[in-house]
């Protein structure tokens, strides 16, 4: 089946946490990576996310080791508004 790469940013005011995470990261922007596969058999294009993926640490730090961590897009969307409800 065909897969499509998308790549967006998320920026988190405030450091933050995901629940695989070990350590919380540091506020700032982070690349999110997701795969999504064709749903075969439809009559219109659709499709399905089969990975959600975030780099670290975040867009603007410099230097030292990058990574991308598999990470579940609804955790995320809930870290994201958790980041935005409180001041």
């Amino acid at each position: 089946m065909p897969v499509r790469t998308t790549e967006t940013t998320v920026t988190f005011k405030r450091p933050f946490t995901l629940p695989d995470f070990e350590h919380p990261q540091p506020a700032g922007t982070y690349r999110v990576v997701t795969d999504e596969e064709e749903i075969s058999g439809l009559s219109f294009l659709a499709f399905r996310r089969i990975a959600t993926m975030l780099w670290l640490p975040s867009v603007a730090a410099s230097g030292g080791r990058k990574e991308m961590i598999l990470i579940d897009a609804n955790e995320l969307s809930a870290a994201l508004a958790a980041d935005g409800e409180s001041r």
